[in-house]
């Protein structure tokens, strides 16, 4: 995951920066155009898509904390797209790109799946709600339309701005079918850690599975009476990044799915563990903007569990492109 470009090209022409990494850059900064606008906005005291009696004006304080800090996690995206298609990008450090990318990927997937999912589920009938626990108006419907489809748009450009540029500097580390892996490739210490990773994933599994199905059992009262249809779809979504997590650390670690192209495995360790971690992170974090009531001791526990997972099963990707990158340097020696 160290690997540089000894020599990286000097000119958008070099790296290949045809007209469509041109359109996606474009697309990915313009995609962030309505969130940031909104946030500056609200920073700088508008009420605009904020109802009146929305609890968002209860704590103006910790409110102007977290919108400080999504403007600068949204302008990060803008800052993403540039290192991704400029030739100065390949020069930057394996993990100072990797990592932002990673939380990046774990933020917007879950929206990315979520969001068009709960609107069917809506259309044909489900729960909708725009409002805090205690009733009270939230946010204009239309904010979550516009910020939402604007986060899928970021997605989407950037996850193939991504592959793309992976593609060209590391895409010699996945080339191949699990098969052709070495038997000594991944050892022990690895098989271990994955099958760790399953063994705690099991409790967030079973937890998000049940409350996916209606039960209630660890929900704190106001959870309970605010769910609508986007609880029940996020609670099976993360079922899903769970399981993607679990399966692609142990196909790797123990070579299963031998037919496999190896970009599979890791496309599902990457996408899960990221979704896993920085989900449950996230939703841990949230009430400390006082709007949002503190996770039962139960939800707790299961966040807590979802990210020893995510961050088991990061540490067996991260590994396996080590070695890769030191079997493919020893090759060319």
């Amino acid at each position: 995951m160290t690997q540089t470009l000894a020599h990286a090209p000097q000119t958008d022409d070099a790296v290949g920066l045809g007209r469509a990494r041109r359109a996606l850059r474009a697309v990915a900064i313009v995609s962030c155009v309505p969130y940031l606008s909104l946030k500056v906005a609200w920073l700088a005291g508008s009420r605009i898509g904020i109802p009146d009696g929305s609890s968002l004006l209860e704590h103006r304080a910790s409110m102007a904390v977290a919108n400080s800090v999504t403007v600068l996690m949204d302008a990060a995206v803008i800052v993403l797209a540039l290192v991704l298609t400029r030739p100065w990008g390949l020069r930057v450090p394996a993990w100072l790109l990797v990592l932002p990318a990673w939380v990046a990927t774990g933020l917007l997937a879950p929206i990315m799946a979520g969001f068009p999912i709960t609107l069917v589920v809506d259309a044909l009938g489900g729960a909708t709600s725009t409002t805090a626990a205690d009733g009270e108006p939230f946010l204009d419907a239309w904010v979550f339309g516009v910020v939402y489809s604007g986060f899928i748009v970021q997605g989407l450009t950037l996850g193939a701005l991504l592959v793309l540029y992976a593609r060209d500097r590391w895409g010699r580390l996945w080339e191949g079918r699990v098969w052709e892996l070495p038997a000594g490739f991944i050892g022990a210490a690895q098989r271990a850690v994955a099958v760790a990773a399953a063994g705690c994933a099991l409790p967030p599994l079973i937890a998000h599975l049940l409350w996916a199905c209606g039960g209630t059992a660890g929900l704190g009262e106001s959870r309970v009476t605010d769910r609508a249809g986007g609880f029940y779809v996020m609670e099976a979504l993360s079922v899903v990044f769970l399981a993607m997590a679990v399966t692609g650390g142990l196909l790797l670690a123990f070579r299963r799915g031998r037919a496999l192209p190896v970009g599979l495995p890791l496309a599902l360790a990457w996408v899960g563990s990221a979704a896993t971690v920085c989900w449950a992170a996230w939703l841990s974090l949230a009430p400390l903007t006082d709007v949002a009531d503190g996770p039962t001791p139960v939800l707790s526990l299961t966040y807590a569990g979802q990210m020893i997972v995510g961050i088991l099963v990061a540490c067996l990707g991260v590994h396996f492109l080590a070695e890769r990158s030191v079997s493919r340097k020893c090759r060319t020696a």
